[in-house]
């Protein structure tokens, strides 16, 4: 056994030192980089055994007029890859501050607190959020839209504190507005900050009320737009709602005020982080007899059918990353502005790998980013506005 054993580990030395080839083409000069590559490759192996690809009756490369090893092929991609120039002039997508949109929270204390789930974020004192949206707008970044993290004794199931004049939205927007006139302010038209329910409409008997949900939806709509909103955003999923709106905005002379449509909102577990923010993780039950079911994407197309014929001026899908099939869906289907969102738990999970070290926070956000231009979206809410811009602007890129 031992003798076998000897004799077989002699053998692969053998082999090993009959492979070996020393080629000059492989030796590093004095400045770190390789010498030339002698591109004939002749008499890189010393082994007559090795296979040679330029060789016998059909090889499968040849050499060309200088003796190099040739691969006749006359289209070349990566033509249009070989310099950063070349690379950014034949470039499909970019995406620019002008492309985000800022979702930042707030609440209604004179101080900040952090986001245990989303390093990075905070609830904003309104005095803070003008700081930041200063900050953001420097950057490029110069649309926001507002979630409030509402106190629970305001809380109750017809959400009525959604409408008050001096809640806490409608007196970011005036501080915003005033501070920022071209700014552009969107504002979350949905229950759910504000239900002691945690749901995005009225309950009865565990069953969320579509007419009725929509009646204080268009009391929300036309309060944040009396307040300067420039945008109203309906994430609730009811049916109709997009219509009901657009009335009510029209009837009160806000014609001019956008419907940023939550098209398609997935009954999706990455808003885990977007609740903790919030405190409005459902009281009872899930949401998925309103929001879509993750498994459906030709559904989406049928959301976003209704919601342009209810005059809807952009559709929006949510989740981002897991439905950039949907995103294109739909980019296809409409000739409205398409948005994605970046949600928090796509958020949570590219910061904890980035903690970690196991990616590269900036090349894989603007690729993420990116993404969401290749896929269709014109628009993309991010948590990571600011920073990317900061990035773009960094790189030399806006």
């Amino acid at each position: 056994m031992k003798l076998s054993t000897a004799l077989v580990m002699a053998s692969m030395v053998n082999t090993a030192s009959a492979f070996s080839a020393v080629s000059p083409a492989t030796s590093s000069s004095a400045t770190g980089m390789p010498d030339p590559v002698d591109k004939s490759l002749k008499g890189i192996d010393t082994d007559d055994t090795v296979f040679d690809p330029t060789s016998g009756e059909a090889p499968a490369l040849i050499r060309n007029n200088n003796e190099e090893v040739w691969v006749p092929q006359r289209a070349r991609p990566r033509r249009n890859r070989k310099s950063a120039t070349m690379r950014g002039m034949v470039r499909e997508n970019i995406v620019t501050p002008s492309n985000f949109i800022y979702p930042l929270f707030i609440h209604e204390e004179s101080y900040n607190t952090a986001i245990e789930s989303m390093p990075g974020c905070e609830r904003h004192s309104l005095e803070s959020m003008l700081k930041e949206v200063g900050e953001a707008y420097n950057l490029g970044v110069k649309t926001f839209v507002l979630f409030p993290k509402v106190p629970d004794e305001l809380k109750t199931n017809l959400g009525v504190e959604a409408y008050n004049p001096e809640g806490i939205v409608p007196r970011a927007l005036r501080l915003i507005k005033a501070a920022y006139p071209d700014s552009i302010v969107c504002t979350d038209v949905a229950l759910d900050p504000y239900s002691d329910q945690g749901h995005d409409g009225v309950v009865e008997d565990g069953r969320i009320l579509n007419d009725v949900t929509i009646n204080q939806l268009c009391k929300q709509a036309v309060c944040q737009a009396k307040a300067g909103s420039d945008v109203v955003a309906p994430s609730d999923m009811m049916d109709g709602r997009v219509g009901a709106i657009r009335d009510a905005l029209d009837s009160e002379g806000f014609t001019d005020v956008s419907i940023l449509s939550y098209t398609a909102k997935y009954a999706s577990a990455y808003y885990g982080p977007f609740r903790d923010a919030l405190d409005s993780h459902p009281g009872f039950g899930d949401k998925k007899t309103y929001q879509q079911d993750p498994a459906n994407g030709r559904e989406a197309l049928i959301e976003a059918a209704l919601d342009a014929a209810e005059g809807a001026d952009m559709l929006m899908v949510k989740p981002g990353m897991p439905y950039l099939d949907i995103i294109r869906r739909l980019k296809d289907a409409t000739p409205l502005p398409v948005a994605a969102y970046h949600v928090s738990g796509e958020y949570a999970m590219i910061k904890a790998a980035c903690e970690r070290g196991w990616l590269n926070e900036k090349d894989v956000v603007m690729e993420t980013l990116t993404c969401f231009k290749r896929a269709g979206a014109d628009i993309i809410l991010t948590y990571y506005a600011k920073q990317a811009a900061q990035w773009i602007e960094e790189d030399g890129l806006f």
